[in-house]
């Protein structure tokens, strides 16, 4: 059954508007009394459709949907400007494995910059991504795009986080690791944790010392290095498989 995100929920009625009513009338061709999911308040609901107009597609809704999809812990994630279209996948994936916030951060080793204008069309790309990922992954919450920040505006976003964890693939290198798995086993639910990662060569030992400083820890994710956009999805996994 398809499923849509609507802005709010009158209950028993919801409109479903713009690219997504579109995709209901011209590509699915559905008629009047077919059935879709949707999703308004972090809830999913049955819903019938009652009718399909310029303004959008109204559905009366029928039922919740009693399932619970999203991890215990709400998890962002924070990577440092990657090369080419890596943040696409990081985002995609990401979502589909629980992700509830993305923050796209100037590192020192980024390769890339992004200019105001350029930053708006990726900002876009990048939200479409999330909610296409979260409705095929059944989620409940698509999660949030932040807008592009200086790794000094990071530092200071992240005290608005009960745990940060820094990902560095220099811990990896140690005879004696930091082990995220010990670090995830202490933060109980419904905690916020951000995960930091940087792009490719990692973050520079300033960064790392600068986060560390504010409250952060430096955590391994094993003896291996990862790329850059494995290592943010290898977390993931790992603090599903620890939660769920």
């Amino acid at each position: 059954m398809q499923r849509y995100f609507v802005d709010s929920l009158d209950y028993p009625t919801a409109v479903i508007t713009g690219d997504d009513a579109r995709h209901i009338e011209r590509v699915m061709r559905m008629k009047e009394n077919d059935q879709v999911i949707i999703v308004a308040d972090k809830k999913a609901y049955v819903a019938s459709i009652s009718s399909l107009g310029d303004e959008g597609v109204t559905v009366q809704v029928q039922e919740a949907v009693e399932r619970e999809v999203e991890l215990p812990v709400d998890v962002t994630i924070a990577c440092g400007l990657p090369k080419g279209d890596k943040l696409d996948l990081v985002i995609q994936k990401a979502t589909e494995l629980g992700m509830t916030g993305f923050i796209p951060f100037e590192a020192d080793r980024s390769i890339v910059k992004w200019e105001a204008k350029k930053w708006t069309k990726k900002q876009e790309r990048f939200e479409k991504i999330a909610k296409e990922a979260a409705e095929q992954s059944h989620r409940t919450v698509i999660p949030h795009v932040h807008s592009l920040l200086s790794f000094k505006d990071l530092v200071k976003v992240s005290e608005t986080f009960d745990v940060v964890l820094i990902c560095d693939e220099e811990e990896a290198k140690k005879s004696e690791r930091i082990r995220f798995a010990d670090h995830i086993k202490t933060v109980y639910d419904n905690k916020s944790i951000l995960l930091v990662f940087g792009p490719e060569g990692g973050l520079a030992r300033h960064e790392v010392e600068r986060l560390v400083e504010n409250g952060a820890s430096a955590v391994t994710l094993g003896p291996r290095i990862l790329r850059a956009e494995t290592a943010p999805l290898y977390a993931l996994a790992a603090i599903s498989y620890e939660y769920e």
